[in-house]
């Protein structure tokens, strides 16, 4: 029986696509270019997309805690279905394209990308947890964010550490770095958000504290290289990534443990450094807090000044987390001491990454289902796309 389609390999190996054994190249040509998944697309995956995890888990959160739960709820769907895809896709990367996953694990700029792996679990069983009390699915994640949490963190700083060729500084590191905390005060929050629901609480909470304090010696020595390379190299718009916003994000979810590992010491036997605890998270609120105008100031001077084009990129999740984790944390804050003349701080940063997800899943959408552009040869043909 002849069949108006086939399924065939490409010459060079790299692709599947339909292909018409009739007179319908250039329909094949359209089709292939609106390809959402395709192998090119999981060779190209960037490390850092599981971002887009964590910013969906924040800012749910965050319409949850300012009475926009029906948006809480329809983020949380979406994002159980992303984090599903997007491991699925990393899965396919790392069976199809181990050479390519090797060069970003090795790569100074890329590689801590990989971080946001255990971060966008951690904070996926922590959205579970305080929207849909799904303890049993938040334990499952939690497992699967602390040993991937401990095999890319020391695999990531150790090949780092023993490569022969290294980047100068101001090539090398970005706000990406500081994932490392985040991931790090991520698995520490789910920790203590599973801590009441265990028979094992004391270890859950002492496991908190240790990756609590962990993250913040990870960002004390981070932000000396990054604030060094600020300060002392040329620095172009093209620089200026959306992840230094993590530079803020990465102390506004230290906050946020912080003021959750306050509550739950209580009389437990490390109830003694409770004032010690409380201090600390004071002072990484008042980090965060000090990050925001600087890092808009140089926004500014990047798209107003510099007229640096705006465009979608993977990277602008990352700016978008730290908006929605610093709401939280002021919100958690605020509540915890009954600061109330901070209440307003919370609900505008809490509208303010709901814009930033909004327009930044925009532009993803456009990104993504937009039609790749055939060069013109092909188009009179209608032969495959280039992948």
């Amino acid at each position: 029986m002849n069949t108006p389609w086939t399924l065939h390999r490409k010459p060079d190996g790299h692709d599947w696509r339909i292909s018409p054994t009739l007179k319908s190249s250039r329909l094949e040509a359209g089709l292939n270019s609106f390809a959402i998944v395709d192998k090119e697309r999981i060779r190209n995956l960037q490390p850092v997309y599981f971002a887009l995890v964590m910013a969906t888990s924040i800012v749910a959160t965050a319409c949850q805690l300012e009475d926009l739960s029906q948006i809480a709820q329809l983020l949380t769907g979406l994002n159980a279905a992303i984090f599903v895809l997007l491991s699925f896709l990393t899965l396919a990367r790392l069976g199809l394209f181990r050479r390519e996953m090797h060069n970003d694990l090795v790569n100074h700029a890329r590689a801590p990308g990989f971080l946001t792996i255990p971060a966008g679990s951690a904070l996926l069983g922590c959205q579970f947890v305080l929207i849909e009390d799904w303890h049993k699915v938040a334990l499952l994640l939690w497992i699967g964010g602390l040993v991937s949490w401990v095999l890319l963190t020391y695999v990531i700083l150790a090949t780092f550490t023993v490569k022969e060729r290294k980047p100068a500084l101001d090539e090398g590191i970005n706000g990406g770095w500081l994932l490392a905390v985040v991931s790090t005060q991520a698995v520490a929050q789910l920790s203590l958000l599973l801590m009441p629901a265990s028979n094992e609480a004391d270890v859950f909470l002492f496991l908190g504290l240790a990756l609590w304090l962990w993250g913040g010696m990870l960002y004390i020595w981070m932000i000396s290289l990054i604030f060094y390379r600020y300060t002392f190299f040329t620095f172009a718009p093209s620089d200026l990534m959306p992840t230094y916003w993590i530079n803020m994000g990465a102390m506004a979810i230290s906050t946020l443990v912080g003021v959750l590992l306050s509550e739950r010491i209580g009389n437990s036997p490390l109830r003694e450094i409770r004032p010690f605890v409380e201090g600390l998270t004071v002072f990484f609120w008042a980090t965060a807090t000090w990050w925001i105008p600087m890092l808009v100031i140089l926004g500014f001077w990047r798209h107003i000044i510099k007229r640096f084009p705006l465009s979608y990129d993977p990277l602008y999740w990352g700016a978008v987390f730290p908006l929605g984790v610093y709401s939280v944390a002021t919100y958690s804050l605020a509540e915890f001491w009954h600061l109330q003349f901070l209440r307003w701080v919370p609900k505008c940063f809490a509208y303010l990454a709901l814009a930033a997800w909004l327009a930044t899943f925009a532009g993803m959408a456009n990104a993504v289902f937009r039609p790749r552009v055939l060069p013109r040869n092909l188009r009179k043909s209608g032969q495959d796309s280039p992948t």
